[in-house]
């Protein structure tokens, strides 16, 4: 409107309703698209055409429209030749950078489709149950056990159909490989990995040098562009490493560290501290008070039975992931069972509710108790364990998985 007064009468046809719509149009096609952009792929294996608001997303026709908004851009007939020649060249040089920025996003999102986890997922579609084992185990060698026992109980629900199985952890994608390897189990036995508490999410890879350089993963680059929303980056970092230095001098006795920043565990959507003293540590309800006055939006996780905070942005964690992979993989979200412990980390009541079936695991993951010590409100009141949905297994043995199995209908009990 600025500019409009200051221009008068000339150009005013620029500042219609719908030359705002050309404009706000033309300034979205510019941007980092945060919808999937997989679904255009499917076309070489499926004949129905994809629902997805990318597929909408004419990138000729967008050109095409940029084109008409800027060739319409004209001088009023009383300007002279000099004023003339500039405003076209103005044109000019805004037509061009328009549609430049538009071949850019037309690049970008090719090689996005041509990633490697576009294959892997039309292979996941083929899954009639998806297990989710997202138990935060006292111990690595107790995660190895659990993964298993699951193992052991989809051989007998894949008489109903192929059964996939995810993992959900707090841990770094290379300590988990680490523990994979240890218990002799291939990265290609799962489907996908949701790690550092829902920060990162990978799928195993098909390609020979992955495997030979012994990271056989590779990651989705579509789920990381749409949980770089409001990420604070390096200036959330540079807060979290000035709350953790107030925290040693208050509460360190004799120069004792506390909490420090874990840099082998942090990525590029989670900054991991390693915790020494969970007892000494400032509550969790506290560091999210003291973020968001920082006007830093993101969450803050204990983790790994309190030996361990993740921090990752705000529309990252390990239910939204579920969510993700149920919209990419075209399943039901009621095939998936998550399998949890009794208690584990920070987010544990997030993957409680929802319309997806749950397992809980009597007897596992209760020395996370002192994860919850501190809650507002109890768990009963967030979560109804007298849904359907939700049933507790007597333990982590195969029997009573699968007996578990046979009450959610999954199984013939």
């Amino acid at each position: 409107w600025s500019k409009c007064k200051n221009a008068g009468l000339k150009n005013i046809h620029l500042f219609s309703w719908t030359e705002h719509c050309k404009t706000y149009l033309s300034r979205i096609a510019g941007c980092k698209p945060r919808q999937p952009n997989w679904q255009k792929s499917d076309l070489k294996f499926e004949e129905s055409e994809s629902d997805s608001p990318g597929d909408s997303l004419n990138i000729q026709d967008i050109s095409l429209n940029l084109k008409l908004s800027l060739d319409g851009e004209r001088t009023e007939g009383g300007s002279n030749l000099d004023d003339t020649l500039d405003s076209e060249e103005n044109a000019v040089d805004a037509k061009s950078k328009m549609e430049n920025a538009v071949l850019k996003l037309s690049k970008s999102m090719d090689k996005a489709q041509i990633d490697g986890g576009n294959l892997h997922g039309h292979a996941a579609r083929r899954r009639k149950y998806v297990f989710v084992i997202a138990v935060d185990s006292d111990s690595r060698s107790g995660l190895l056990e659990i993964v298993r026992t699951v193992f052991e109980a989809a051989v007998d629900v894949r008489s109903k159909g192929p059964v996939g199985i995810v993992i959900s952890t707090a841990l770094t994608i290379a300590e988990l490989n680490s523990i994979l390897q240890s218990g002799g189990l291939s990265a290609s036995e799962f489907d996908a990995f949701i790690c550092n508490s829902g920060g990162e999410l990978y799928y195993p890879s098909t390609r020979a040098e992955d495997k030979s350089a012994g990271f056989p993963f590779i990651k989705d680059s579509n789920y990381h562009s749409h949980v770089e929303y409001r990420w604070g980056g390096e200036n959330l970092r540079k807060t979290l490493l000035k709350w953790a230095n107030s925290v040693n001098e208050k509460k360190g006795q004799d120069g004792a560290q506390i909490v420090i920043a874990e840099d082998s565990a942090s990525t590029t959507h989670c900054y991991a501290f390693k915790v020494n003293d969970f007892s000494l540590l400032t509550p969790l309800k506290e560091l999210r008070k003291f973020l968001r006055f920082q006007a830093l939006r993101c969450h803050s996780i204990y983790c790994l039975n309190g030996t361990r905070l993740n921090v990752i942005p705000v529309m990252a964690s390990r239910s939204q992931a579920l969510r993700y992979l149920y919209v990419r993989w075209h399943t039901e979200l009621s095939n998936f069972v998550v399998f949890t412990g009794e208690y584990g980390d920070t987010d544990y009541e997030t993957l409680l509710g929802g319309i997806h079936k749950k397992i809980v695991l009597k007897g596992v993951c209760t020395e996370a108790r002192k994860l919850h010590a501190n809650r507002v409100y109890p768990l009963e009141h967030v979560v109804s364990f007298d849904s359907p949905n939700i049933v507790l297994a007597g333990g982590s043995n195969p029997e009573d998985i699968s007996a578990a199995l046979g009450k959610l209908g999954i199984l013939k009990s």
